[in-house]
């Protein structure tokens, strides 16, 4: 048989063990130190705002400011928009730029993985691209693409991109070299090479570049969002700074980490299903 076209590589797959699965914490357990922690941090920012006033409200919102102003933004509105109109915003450019990030990204990564030809050809370009930071791209995609959605979307996809090919090529490197002599041997070829090869064998790698793809596009989405936006978590920053409204600030950040965790977990119940021999930590 021909000897696979694709490169080799010579370090174990991780994720391809055979051993059982170790027991983790229960998840009811796990989640009480998560309330309780929870409920220590409000206390302890309670005790240091509003109860001895160490804090004061100008540097650092109590907890009564922020569901002031939480119910503020909500119900009345702030800086163009109610809260959901905000979240709505901000989630559709996130989902947007990742889907398209992730998509380019991890076809790119498998493929210069995988050949030699396309490394070569692609590698260059994007050493030289990536130093750049995304929010460097901001003045660009404002004259390519004005300061609508599609700028914002843009720098997004900057930032969410270089993880995703970063950790898919590391993926296909990382293969055992026995899978791919193995996958020669019986003429695994095409298609079926890398629906059955190439994308089990880097699944775990790439799950990780998502990960790192997802936190980059919440971190660039605030960026992003302080250029012409009408409406959207960053937006809601952005007022609340000019504004000098600390509670507003917390209640911007604070919707920024929540779905960003949200996203976070959801991608996280999607890898569960795509990687299930994949042992837990």
């Amino acid at each position: 048989m021909a000897a696979s076209p694709f490169a080799l590589a010579g370090t174990p797959l991780s994720g391809t063990s055979t051993s059982k699965p170790t027991p983790g914490r229960l998840p009811g357990r796990r989640a009480l130190y998560v309330v309780g922690w929870l409920a220590a941090l409000i206390a302890v920012w309670w005790l240091l705002t509003t109860g001895t006033g160490v804090i004061g409200s100008g540097r650092f919102a109590s907890p009564q400011e922020v569901f002031l102003a939480f119910r503020q933004v909500l119900v009345d509105g702030y800086s163009n928009a109610r809260w959901h109109e905000h979240v709505a915003r901000s989630l559709m450019l996130v989902t947007s730029a990742f889907a398209v990030a992730s998509a380019f990204g991890v076809a790119l990564g498998l493929a210069m993985g995988a050949s030699r030809r396309v490394e070569a050809f692609a590698n260059p370009i994007f050493l030289f691209l990536r130093p750049i930071p995304p929010l460097a791209w901001i003045p660009l995609a404002i004259v390519w693409l004005g300061l609508g959605d599609a700028a914002k979307i843009m720098v997004i996809f900057v930032a969410a991109f270089v993880p995703s090919v970063i950790n898919s090529y590391s993926g296909v490197r990382q293969i055992d070299r026995t899978i791919f002599e193995a996958s020669a041997m019986l003429d695994v070829t095409g298609w079926r090479y890398w629906r059955e090869v190439l994308i089990p064998g880097a699944m775990p790698s790439i799950f990780t570049g998502l990960r790192l793809s997802l936190q980059a596009s919440w971190t660039t989405l605030v960026a992003a969002e302080l250029v012409g936006a009408t409406a959207g978590l960053g937006q809601i920053l952005n007022q609340a700074a000019q504004d000098i409204y600390p509670g507003m600030i917390l209640v911007g950040m604070m919707s920024v980490a929540l779905w960003g965790w949200l996203m976070t977990l959801a991608l996280g119940w999607v890898e569960k299903r795509a990687t299930p021999w994949k042992v837990s930590a």
